[in-house]
């Protein structure tokens, strides 16, 4: 079961966290919402201890479905220092989301990478 997050504890639990949050938006009387939840497992598997995979009920946290402008359930965010990263909001299938969060992922660590590969402006040596 993905850890349910409601709007009390969302500051705390996506945008403090220290590595990336996929949240889940979602609602009980949407049944692709359930349906997906078995990938989001096996994408929580694949990627361990680099991704944390939250659930927000949709009906229950109106003021973050209001703060996010959701528009459609299921809504994926993958959020990162507190930022949003990525969205999806709709794909064709159980491959299709797994190719969309796979690259949500390959393009957060490209992007980490880039940013601890670039040299500092104050280390950079003058000639």
């Amino acid at each position: 079961m993905l850890l349910s997050i409601r709007e009390q504890n969302f500051a705390k639990e996506v945008l403090g966290a220290s590595v990336p949050v996929l949240v889940h938006f979602w609602a009980p009387w949407c049944g692709l919402c359930r349906l997906i939840v078995p990938q989001l497992h096996q994408f929580q598997a694949n990627w361990q201890d680099q991704v944390k995979v939250v659930g927000v009920n949709a009906d229950q946290s109106l003021k973050l479905a209001s703060t996010y402008r959701l528009q459609t359930l299921p809504t994926v965010i993958l959020f990162d220092n507190g930022r949003e990263l990525n969205r999806l909001e709709q794909f064709h299938g159980r491959e299709d989301l797994r190719r969309t969060l796979d690259e949500f992922m390959q393009n957060y660590q490209n992007r980490s990478r880039s940013l601890s590969l670039s040299t500092p402006e104050y280390l950079t040596l003058e000639a």
